[in-house]
């Protein structure tokens, strides 16, 4: 018999070579991938329902059909063992020629790991206490051309699991655990956003102006309009606009995209939330969003402690709270002598801390940040709002009334990363291009990352948004650490990839 024309030229295993001969055979037969099962139960409905019925006769136990994969068979002479798999688990199957027929049995001891079939039948306990499935009728449904790897031996490659997410789902029960709890961990924050009247909506993913963050964009072009647009790098100035509609509270969840690179806790195409709460503080959204993620511990994860890599996070509240230029103190250890009030104070403590290089800068917002960032941010575990960020790196922000040099703004960490920021809106049109007008100066300066200046949004200010509170929050990162995954692209199921070919 020919090999079939159709098999894939990157894998010709003997294994693979056995499968496609075998799915000629069945065509010969008159197999043609059936779509006329219906599948009753799930397997852990037929695992439950043993214990119900295990002191039933035979004949009077509940029948069943399910469908699953294959992941283990084993063939004797005239009753044979399988365990299936469907989105609920596992479920081991008992099937004997004399219950199945014996054409139907000949057919099944010829299947293999990673088949997806259907039986018929009912529950019961094998001797050594499984609760099992004894099968009445079997069906092979799609036959698996592949054999499946091995779940610590033959997908350990993360490059692999990535790549291949199909598989690294099919073999590794854990990966689909992740994604379920993302599904409940969106399907939550949906929920408590409606409950709180915000109102979702949808805006363009492609406009002429980026802005709203600094970030690199990705560049488009319109063939029709003859246009240059740009992927959204966040989702801010457009839901601002809609304050000023009267959509007083609202929220957008979806995909943002910077071009960028790619880490453990990067990838150019992510997802976040961002709302907007008229007639609130930065404060106001501190409440909120720490209730937001003990409901969201309580209700997807079940429990408010979680371990991520070394760290066992406690997620009870109340959440500290500091300020940036206080945490340069408290957590990198800064003398309090230091006056981080002036810019020589911050040059001084950046010689106590070895940054000798921000001795050449100037900008005191811009030097404070640095510190920061170097070395506050990756020593923060526990949930904690750092507040207060400096203006020149607060584009967007309303100035504090206590100290023009800095913003109403906070941003979350949590495992040494930023989870969310947030701050007061600032809703002065006239501030607001004049800190356009430096962003600009900035990106003629070369700066790829520095924000356009968006003549509508000003326009918009300028009709009257009401005093708003506004949050950005990444989801990929908040799953991350709610389900312990120590990279980005464990919690997207498609992450971007560099092309095969190019990979050493």
């Amino acid at each position: 018999m020919g090999l079939p024309q159709r098999m894939s030229e990157n894998d010709q295993s003997e294994q693979t070579r056995v499968r496609f001969e075998k799915l000629e055979s069945l065509r010969e037969e008159g197999f043609s991938f059936p779509n006329d099962v219906q599948t009753t139960v799930s397997s852990e409905q037929v695992k439950a329902t043993c214990e119900l019925e295990k002191d039933l006769d035979a004949e009077k136990r509940s029948r069943f059909s399910v469908s699953g994969r294959i992941m283990a068979i084993r063939k004797m002479g005239k009753a044979s063992f399988c365990h299936i798999q469907d989105p609920a688990g596992r479920l081991q199957c008992y099937v004997r020629r004399d219950d199945v027929g014996e054409e139907s049995y000949k057919s099944f001891k010829s299947w293999d790991v990673g088949d997806l079939i259907h039986l018929e039948g009912y529950p019961f306990f094998t001797k050594t206490e499984e609760p099992s499935l004894h099968a009445t009728s079997v069906k092979l449904l799609v036959k698996c051309l592949h054999p499946l790897p091995e779940k610590w031996h033959g997908l350990s490659d993360v490059e692999v699991r990535y790549r291949k997410r199909y598989l690294d789902l099919i073999v590794n029960p854990d990966v689909r655990e992740v994604f379920i709890k993302r599904a409940g961990i969106v399907a939550a924050i949906r929920s408590f956003f409606n409950s709180k009247g915000y109102v979702e909506v949808e805006t363009p993913m492609m406009s002429g102006i980026v802005s709203g963050a600094s970030a690199r964009p990705f560049n488009t072009h319109h063939n029709s309009l003859d246009l240059d647009l740009s992927l959204r790098i966040a989702l801010e100035l457009p839901l601002k606009k809609l304050v000023v509609g009267g959509i007083e509270r609202v929220f957008e969840l979806g995909r943002v995209f910077r071009n960028e690179g790619i880490s453990t806790e990067h990838n150019p195409e992510f997802t976040m939330i961002e709302f907007y709460q008229a007639y609130a503080t930065y404060e106001d959204l501190m409440e909120l969003t720490e209730e937001l993620v003990l409901g969201i511990c309580d209700d997807v994860i079940g429990s408010r402690k979680v371990k991520f890599g070394d760290h066992d996070i406690d997620y009870s509240g109340p959440w500290k709270r500091m300020t940036m230029v206080d945490s340069i103190h408290e957590v990198a250890g800064v003398s309090s002598d230091v006056n981080l009030g002036s810019i020589e104070g911050v040059h001084q403590a950046a010689k106590e801390l070895g940054s000798e290089d921000l001795l050449e800068e100037k900008d005191y917002g811009k030097a404070v940040f640095e510190l920061f960032d170097r070395h506050v941010e990756s020593k923060l575990i526990d949930p904690v709002f750092i507040t207060q960020h400096p203006l020149s790196v607060s584009p967007l922000a309303r100035k504090s009334d206590q100290d023009p040099r800095f913003t109403d703004r906070f941003e979350l960490f949590i495992a040494g990363m930023e989870v969310a920021n947030a701050f007061s809106e600032l809703n002065d049109p006239v501030d607001q291009r004049e800190r356009f007008e430096s962003q600009m100066k900035l990106k003629a300066g070369g700066d790829d990352e520095a924000m356009s200046l968006d003549e509508d949004f000003l326009a918009a200010l300028e009709f009257g948004m009401p005093p708003t509170a506004g949050e950005g929050i990444g989801i990929d990162r908040l799953v991350m650490l709610l389900t312990g995954s120590q990279s980005i692209r464990d919690v997207i199921l498609f992450p971007q990839m560099r092309p095969e070919s190019s990979e050493s």
